[in-house]
């Protein structure tokens, strides 16, 4: 973070960003009602160490189990690390300005925990739009996939959505910096996210809600249109298969993601794709809560209840005895 910083603050030195006469937000956050803080406290709280248990466990099954090495779970761990990195951009600073009279955030940090958000949010949709694309392989051609879905292509489809991600949401920080802030300085909400922003601007946004637009639907209309196109042939093909046990297990290794893909576009789509005179932030702070702590803490769950490879994998791991499972750390 403090590179991109470093490299942010020197790419914008000539507009004279640091002469700005705000140093800091305010986040107006949940409520003032010190009792229910608390309360939101603990249930956060509790809601991000399942996060991060469910998430490192979903890691860490994948990777000690010899079995789970194929293209679908590669994709599913490394979702798992996205859902703990962009929880963890928002979660900790929502919990502690919940815990501390002190809800301010640096101006410096607004913009790099933006930063972060936006990119890995993108990754996100890319790495879901992947993650259907090798489910079509593995369905629609069977005998090809192995070669298809090579473990250089799956690097690749990882690596561009990193780039995607990353690039997209310099462009649209680097257009947040240029604009003016004054007073007051309360953004309405827990974190640092684009609509709240840009509401405390004292300058023209106009270029910061047409950016945040294009690439919304950009990657929205680019991954969306993958995951309907190869979801679209998966079902085609399960509904041709002649075997009622096959089609059970064709939809048994895409149903999880299926669930993952709708929860997680729908609240995004609800977000962003709509004009920003529809804004209501009450209403907003509520769906960015769902898809920023629920969602993570949601998705190890699904994959993992509703997945029987994963099931067995806990299982057979369980049952090692300790020094086995050190063995699997050796080189």
């Amino acid at each position: 973070m403090s590179i991109t910083l470093i490299c942010m603050t020197s790419f914008l030195s000539p507009f004279s960003w640091l002469s700005w006469p705000l140093t800091e937000f305010i986040f107006k956050g949940f409520t003032d009602h010190p009792d229910l803080q608390v309360t939101l406290f603990v249930v956060f709280l509790l809601f991000y160490v399942i996060t991060v248990v469910g998430n490192l466990g979903i890691i860490a099954v994948v990777w000690l189990d010899s079995q789970l090495q194929t293209p679908m779970y590669f994709f599913l761990s490394n979702l798992s690390f996205l859902d703990l990195c962009y929880s963890s951009v928002v979660t900790p600073k929502m919990l502690l300005s919940l815990s501390s009279e002190r809800n301010t955030i640096s101006f410096a940090g607004c913009f790099v925990q933006l930063y972060f958000y936006v990119a890995l949010v993108t990754v996100e949709c890319y790495l879901l739009a992947a993650m259907a694309y090798d489910r079509y392989l593995a369905i629609c051609s069977p005998l090809c996939y192995p070669a298809a879905m090579s473990q250089e292509l799956c690097t690749a489809l990882l690596a561009g959505s990193y780039a995607v991600g990353f690039v997209s949401s310099l462009v649209l920080t680097v257009a947040g910096l240029r604009v003016s802030f004054c007073s007051p300085k309360v953004i309405d909400h827990f974190f640092c996210d684009g609509p709240p922003l840009f509401k405390l601007a004292c300058s023209d946004t106009y270029l910061n809600q047409v950016l945040t637009l294009a690439f919304a639907g950009f990657h929205g209309v680019t991954t969306i249109s993958v995951i309907l196109i190869s979801y679209g042939r998966i079902l085609s093909t399960i509904l041709r298969m002649g075997s009622v046990l096959g089609k059970r297990k064709a939809f048994g290794t895409c149903s999880s993601h299926m669930v993952v893909v709708a929860i997680f576009y729908g609240s995004l789509l609800f977000m962003y794709l709509r004009p920003s005179s529809s804004y209501s932030l009450r209403r907003d702070k509520i769906v960015s809560v769902f898809y920023t702590v629920v969602t993570p803490m949601l998705n190890p769950f699904i994959y993992s209840l509703r997945n029987q490879e994963v099931k067995r994998a806990v299982k057979r791991l369980s049952g090692l005895h300790p020094y086995h499972v050190l063995c699997l750390f050796q080189p």
